[in-house]
């Protein structure tokens, strides 16, 4: 007679059973990731889209998005970037100032049309048309959208603070979009931002074509002062803000680059720079395809980033890095999220700049005067 087999079949201590159900037509992508998406770098990208779901879509989160590369010619802003702003679940970003210059081509008529990689790019060039990997755009597009930038700024510099920050430019483009073109405004991420008080920063503000644009505007006598210190302060004060209200911050980083390291330097600004006792940044969801083993930041591991003060020692169980291509992993991350989240009220922080950034100057202040007393 064979002995009872007593042995635990079942997964060793308290861990969960992986449950992957059959797939079926009509099905919602977030049933999808519940069925399918348990493991490798599925399993990461599930994690990334419950950890958003569940801890970070609170009224008392602060959401930053880090924006690299050139995602917005390639759709993102429209189908993914809005319905998260709209939806209250973006509090403050930081682009390449790539992304905000592509964002200003469609209201003056132009679209990004479907190319291919392979082209030869000088009967390209021959023929008027510029080329972001796989996507194609007119020429004309960029020769307009310089002189619809400098137009703007320059009917618009005497009511820009002196010096401005990247975020003051950018709500001067918002607004005009809303005012001059409203039948466009829910296609534009600035105008979008700017009607749900969410400021855009970019990291480089002379590293694009808005930046050009600005030098131009110097050359003609017409100078705007741009102050990328003030940027500095302003982003810092927005995440030493709600911490100092017992809230929490997270960044939601798609790709690498400038603005991931802009969006995570604000902990080390607050704590290495200006002394305030802070930890560091609660939750890290990062998109993207650079290796960590490279050096760079745009691949470094938010275990590294606790070594730079960046993220709280204590929270790195709530940081995800799921590698892949952002262009393919936003889209469902965004459906996902719209599927399982509830709206948020908009925090308006664009109108609260100047009074966060006076509060932290305050408290920095403050600091100084006790530690030489």
């Amino acid at each position: 007679m064979m002995k009872k087999d007593k042995k635990n079949k079942r997964c060793p201590g308290s861990r969960a059973v992986l449950r992957p159900y059959s797939l079926k037509k009509g099905m919602t992508v977030d049933e999808v990731v519940d069925s399918a998406l348990f493991s490798f770098n599925a399993g990461s990208f599930r994690k990334a889209c419950e950890l958003f779901a569940n801890q970070i879509a609170r009224k008392n989160v602060r959401i930053g998005v880090s924006l690299a590369g050139a995602l917005v010619p390639a759709g993102l802003g429209r189908s993914c970037l809005i319905p998260l702003i709209k939806a209250g679940l973006v509090d403050w970003i930081v682009s390449t100032g790539a992304n905000l210059y592509h964002d200003l081509h469609h209201i003056l008529g132009y679209e990004f049309c479907k190319g291919h990689a392979a082209a030869d790019d000088e009967k390209l060039r021959e023929k008027g048309i510029i080329r972001i990997y796989d996507i194609f755009l007119n020429y004309d597009a960029l020769l307009d959208t310089d002189n619809y930038v400098r137009e703007v700024l320059r009917n618009n510099r005497h009511n820009l603070p002196d010096p401005c920050s990247s975020a003051d430019i950018h709500a001067i483009f918002g607004r005009d979009i809303i005012r001059s073109r409203p039948e466009l405004k829910d296609n534009s991420l600035l105008a979008v931002a700017y009607e749900a008080g969410v400021p855009v920063h970019t990291s480089s503000p002379a590293d694009s074509s808005i930046g050009m644009n600005l030098a131009a505007l110097q050359l003609e006598d017409e100078p705007i002062y741009l102050d990328t210190h003030r940027d500095i302060n302003e982003v810092t004060g927005y995440v030493y803000d709600i911490k100092k209200r017992k809230g929490k911050s997270a960044v939601l980083l798609l790709g690498g680059g400038s603005p991931k390291n802009f969006v995570l330097q604000t902990e080390p600004h607050i704590q290495e720079v200006l002394g305030l006792p802070e930890d560091g940044h609660d939750f890290f969801i990062q998109f993207t395809d650079a290796r960590p083993d490279t050096g760079g930041l745009s691949g470094a591991t938010p275990s590294e980033a606790v070594s730079w003060g960046k993220i709280d020692p204590a929270a790195l169980s709530r940081t995800i890095v799921s590698y892949g291509d952002c262009s393919l992993m936003l889209p469902f991350f965004t459906s996902y999220i719209l599927n399982r989240v509830k709206p948020r009220v908009q925090s308006s922080l664009n109108s609260k700049r100047h009074k966060l950034m006076t509060q932290l100057k305050k408290d920095y202040r403050n600091l100084g005067s006790d530690s030489q007393a």
